[in-house]
């Protein structure tokens, strides 16, 4: 996908994703649906960005608040800040994915607490575990990977053939997209502070699409 996903001097980026880091919250709440207000526990880890209150509602108000049936993936978990809301919302069915142990754990806790049973909590990679996933098999999916780690364009590539018909990747990078990746068409885009996030809708015809109006939430 050469220059469609957000590319910037490495250093900056790193540097953007150090400061969220050490500015993210211990924990964070959900803010609609079934579990508003409930809290989630968020991990000192390196690169964990819960995704902001703000920014989560401008999201679904985009998305609609109703997600009633549908199959959302998260695939770089985290928090679980992005997955856990969609469930709240009625969606039937939510994969987490999360490498690293710790975190892993903590996502399985709270899907017991709020007894969330339409989640599944799975320790993977999420490019690879995207690459043999079946086509078509989710209306959303959520990329948010760690800033430094180049992950954009691998991850957009892999998650592109799991969305149904008219389906949803919603991306937060370091930098704004000036075009859709091919197939894609870009519904939505913001920023808060550093971080750009993006609404992209699936587009059988669609070659990449100019940018959508900026939303500042």
């Amino acid at each position: 996908m050469k220059s469609h996903a957000p590319t910037r001097e490495a250093r900056g980026g790193a540097s953007r994703s150090a400061a969220a880091t050490a500015n993210a919250p211990r924990e964070v709440r959900l803010i609609g649906g079934l579990w508003k207000r409930s809290k989630l526990p968020v991990a000192d880890k390196p690169g964990l960005r819960p995704t902001p209150d703000r920014v989560r509602e401008t999201l679904f108000n985009w998305l609609g608040q109703d997600l009633s049936g549908w199959r959302v993936l998260d695939a770089y978990a985290g928090s679980g800040a992005l997955g856990f809301e969609a469930a709240s919302r009625g969606a039937a069915q939510v994969t987490l994915l999360e490498r690293d142990t710790q975190l892993v754990a903590s996502l399985r806790a709270s899907q017991q607490r709020l007894k969330a049973s339409q989640m599944d909590v799975r320790q993977a990679d999420a490019i690879a575990w995207m690459r043999s996933a079946a086509p078509g098999s989710f209306e959303l999916v959520f990329i948010d990977p760690p800033f430094d780690a180049n992950l954009f364009d691998a991850s957009i590539a892999a998650a592109r053939p799991l969305l149904a018909s008219d389906g949803f990747i919603y991306l937060e990078a370091p930098v704004a997209l000036t075009q859709a990746p091919a197939g894609l068409r870009l519904h939505r885009q913001g920023r808060a502070g550093a971080v750009f996030f993006h609404l992209l809708q699936r587009d059988d015809h669609a070659g990449g699409t100019a940018s959508a109006t900026e939303a500042q939430p």
